[in-house]
């Protein structure tokens, strides 16, 4: 079992005290957050769903999983703070997930139609291919439930034409039948234009009385060929299963489809696992309380922290067998089980080092952690188990000592060997992610099958208070060359606008709402959550060959 330096009187003490009041706040903030996105387009939006028959997107997701079963929601905060000017786009208009379906992991994808009748905005693609992408990563069967207007057309020049926009998502369609991913889409509600390609694409297709599939609706068909035409006759459900012949299952309400899709849900074969979900072992809880992450870990960074006390509330049992404990110690590597699951951990070390007369700064990459950790991930690939990353990096060491012992070389190699790891990576930003750390320490760049952030996780090339005084200079320069000579007074007002600036965009939120992270999760919910994501990416038992390229040794 980990050793852990706090008892009682640790929980007592000022520091932890105000990590945790710190918390506080923050949570709450969070909360608020959340409570406003899940009403999507709002109370009157959701009451002319209502009206219409028809739920909700989160409504027919409850009723689509297994009774008591979580679902685990991905892409939240998507949107946030963006397109304002169009009156926002909550959650991207869509809600994505993993959900339980007879005891089965399925990824669901369902359009909601209270954020402008369901229409794509480009967050919204984004989202729905980030979506497929985990599902055909992780071989993870994929549920849709289609309700949406099509692409928003103000905002169609960034929705429609690039290689990663809407098209991206037929694609996908296709290329994860190809691989025998499972897909089930059900329409219910509007389906038009280029959108309607998705649920043909599908395994199943189960279509609900009063929605529509067409190409054109009524009115643009009147404007292209001049038919008068209506929308039942154009591309209701009943002239498609009688009629085209599209529709393999015809419904008369949302009950009824989501029911539908449950049974066809329930009749295909369990896959293999991979080879290390295989060996799973019964879960131990850890030995600490996961609660005591608030009082250990600040949300601001403002006190250093042990991070075997972080993984000794992750892990089961709270035993980890630490890789070259004495060696390289701003980065802790070693092997632990999670949900009974065999692992491999990779974090930040935030304490400060001292040794042989040298001091290392916590979250800071030294050149022999960066060894320690490409050799590590090596040893992981070998083993053939996944890789879990713990971020709380500030970046790698500069200076004339760190160059002379070969940072760039030696952190490439670390690069080198996450880039290429074929284990299935999770990745978990505990607080700072800036600079070549959040490269070689998994960032999104390096494709994480999936990527989490606590609310205290911050995203930028560096620090907010070394940007803003990098930019000031910048910009008292360009004043000068402008024979402007700014006061002491000016100076001060400058940085704090340059800093309120950058700081804005530290926040989790910021990086959650453009898709920087796949979920923002508070730290007592990690365990539960990393062990139902490792659940998902077992599902993926290909053994890609390890290979590394070539590097400066």
């Amino acid at each position: 079992m980990l050793p852990t330096a706090l008892d009682d009187e640790g929980r007592a003490s000022e520091t932890f005290r105000a990590n945790a009041s710190a918390w506080v706040d923050r949570i709450t903030a969070y909360r608020e957050t959340l409570a406003e996105l899940r009403q999507g387009g709002g109370e009157r939006a959701i009451r002319r769903q209502h009206e219409k028959g028809r739920l909700t997107a989160r409504e027919r997701i409850a009723r689509l999983v297994d009774e008591g079963s979580s679902f685990d929601e991905l892409m939240t905060f998507a949107g946030w703070g963006m397109y304002e000017e169009w009156g926002g786009a909550p959650g991207g208009g869509t809600v994505t997930g993993i959900g339980r379906i007879h005891g089965r992991e399925w990824m669901i994808i369902a359009n909601d139609a209270t954020v402008k009748a369901g229409a794509f905005f480009p967050i919204t693609a984004k989202k729905v291919i980030r979506a497929q992408t985990i599902a055909f990563e992780n071989k993870i069967p994929t549920v849709y439930l289609v309700d949406s207007a099509g692409v928003f057309l103000p905002l169609q020049d960034e929705v429609f034409p690039d290689q990663d926009d809407f098209g991206r998502i037929f694609y996908l369609n296709a290329r994860m039948s190809a691989a025998g991913i499972p897909q089930i889409s059900a329409i219910m509600g509007n389906c038009v234009a280029g959108g309607a390609y998705l649920p043909v694409m599908t395994d199943a297709l189960v279509m609900t009385e009063g929605s529509g599939l067409y190409l054109a609706g009524p009115a643009l068909v009147k404007a292209a060929i001049g038919q008068e035409v209506s929308s039942e006759e154009l591309g209701g459900a009943r002239m498609h299963a009688e009629v085209s012949g599209t529709v393999d299952f015809y419904e008369p309400n949302d009950e009824a489809a989501l029911e539908r899709v449950r049974t066809l849900a329930g009749l295909y074969a369990e896959p293999r696992r991979a080879r290390w979900a295989q060996d799973r072992k019964e879960a131990a809880p850890p030995a600490y309380d996961a609660r005591d992450l608030y009082g250990l870990v600040h949300p601001e960074g403002e006190s250093p922290y042990d991070v075997r006390e972080v993984i000794a509330r992750l892990v089961d049992a709270s035993e980890f067998h630490e890789y070259k404990a004495q060696w390289g110690e701003t980065l802790v590597t070693g092997f632990a089980r999670l949900g009974g699951f065999p692992v491999g951990i990779v974090a930040n070390q935030r304490l400060v080092i001292k040794k042989k007369g040298r001091i290392e700064v916590g979250g800071v990459i030294y050149a022999e952690a960066a060894d320690k950790a490409a050799r590590f991930i090596l040893d992981v690939n070998q083993m053939r188990i996944p890789l879990l990353f713990l971020q709380d990096v500030s970046g790698f060491m500069v200076g004339k000592a760190s160059e002379e012992a070969g940072i760039i070389r030696r952190g490439a190699k670390l690069v080198n060997a996450v880039s290429n790891s074929v284990v299935p990576k999770i990745t978990v930003i505990l607080g700072g992610s800036f600079g070549a750390g959040n490269y070689a320490l998994a960032g999104k760049a390096y494709a994480p099958r999936l990527l989490f952030a606590w609310p205290s996780a911050k995203y930028a090339v560096m620090g907010g208070t070394q940007a803003a005084n990098t930019l000031l200079q910048l910009e008292v320069a360009q004043l000068k060359r402008k024979g402007q000579e700014p006061s002491a007074e000016e100076l001060e007002r400058l940085y704090e606008e340059i800093k309120s600036r950058y700081d804005a965009t530290l926040d989790p939120r910021y990086a959650a709402a453009r898709l920087w992270v796949d979920e923002i999760i508070f730290p007592h919910e990690t365990r539960e959550r990393l062990i139902r994501a490792l659940e998902a990416v077992s599902l993926d038992d290909s053994e890609a060959p390890f290979k590394t390229g070539v590097f400066q040794v």
